[in-house]
């Protein structure tokens, strides 16, 4: 079928480089198929939906968490795979597993661990941290044994990564832009942080001034720009009108101090975590206790169980560690 059907320039599964460890082939599903199901069942994709997108830990129904981000995502990549007839079972799995190794509480959570780390001269990335998760973390530490090519696609859908191999991860290179740009707007408007009329004219004239607009013109620009190439693209114009929407968000929302207020209260207690089992590694699950007595570096392993908290459980662990509890017979 995907002879038939996909794209010259598509990914083929029977194409694959593999996998670590070779498997028999499932009779029903293709390999990127079965990649994408892996992701969807395992525990890090189930904690997404309680890990901070923008504001942290929010408290009403309609902000967008780690999660919902994912599925817009995913869909946003679909559509544009779907069109250019390029390989879905693909772009899914790459896209659902993107933000795995994000950590509690966003990019504040992965500035404190990058530093942690530092002191032994390793940087910690979100998306280093999510290919580190499906190949050697989930499944009691056996990793999920992905393809190449969705490994290549998670670690390179970050724009300071080298670029990906294949049209299906480039396109979630581009649509993890396109989807946090549009629903960072969206929910900053929700927050009272910004006013749809406060974006830049010179912007919403190319691109429009409703969420759906926007996302239509970005989605079918890169399909248009792209049809019949050999690459992932978009028009001079629309491309530099969502990188000046994106700068715009960095200096009024992501850096805002009011939408940001909490965030160096998360950054204390996520380093405050980091530190206290660095001293009590007794205290982390026997899997990670393991990894340590195996020679592993304590601050590397201590960094991955960090890192797979949600903001909830990591509140709560930090709680459970600092506030007295009431004496009870």
């Amino acid at each position: 079928m995907e002879e038939r059907s996909l794209s010259p320039y598509a990914a083929k599964s029977r194409n694959s480089k593999g996998r670590e460890r070779e498997e028999k082939q499932c009779s029903v599903r293709p390999v990127y198929q079965r990649d994408r199901d892996r992701i969807l069942h395992c525990k890090s994709f189930r904690r997404l939906k309680n890990k901070t997108q923008v504001f942290l830990n929010p408290q009403e129904d309609h902000y967008r968490t780690r999660l919902s981000h994912t599925l817009e995502v995913s869909q946003n990549a679909r559509t544009i795979a779907k069109a250019l007839r390029l390989n879905e079972d693909l772009v899914e799995a790459i896209a659902l597993g993107h933000d795995l190794g994000h950590t509690p509480f966003g990019h504040a959570g992965e500035q404190v661990l990058d530093e942690f780390l530092m002191v032994e001269n390793v940087h910690f990335r979100h998306n280093e941290q999510s290919v580190r998760l499906v190949e050697k973390i989930e499944n009691n530490g056996k990793g999920l044994n992905l393809t190449w090519e969705v490994r290549d696609g998670i670690r390179g859908h970050d724009m300071k990564a080298d670029p990906p191999a294949t049209l299906e991860a480039k396109i979630v290179r581009l649509s993890d832009k396109i989807s946090y740009v549009n629903a960072d707007i969206d929910d900053a408007v929700r927050g009272k942080v910004l006013e749809t009329e406060d974006l830049p004219e010179e912007y919403t004239k190319v691109l429009g001034t409703t969420f759906r607009q926007r996302l239509n013109t970005l989605v079918v620009d890169i399909i248009e720009q792209s049809r019949d190439k050999n690459d992932i693209c978009m028009s001079a114009p629309v491309q530099d009108a969502l990188l000046g929407l994106r700068n715009f968000l960095f200096e009024n929302v992501y850096r805002n101090s009011e939408a940001k207020a909490e965030e160096t209260k998360a950054k204390e207690m996520v380093a405050w975590l980091c530190e206290y089992y660095l001293q009590h590694t007794e205290k982390m699950p026997k899997l990670f206790q393991n990894w340590i007595e195996q020679g592993n570096s304590k601050r590397r392993v201590v960094a991955d169980y960090v890192a797979g908290m949600t903001d909830n459980y990591a509140i709560m662990r930090y709680q459970e560690y600092t506030i007295p509890r009431g004496w009870k017979v």
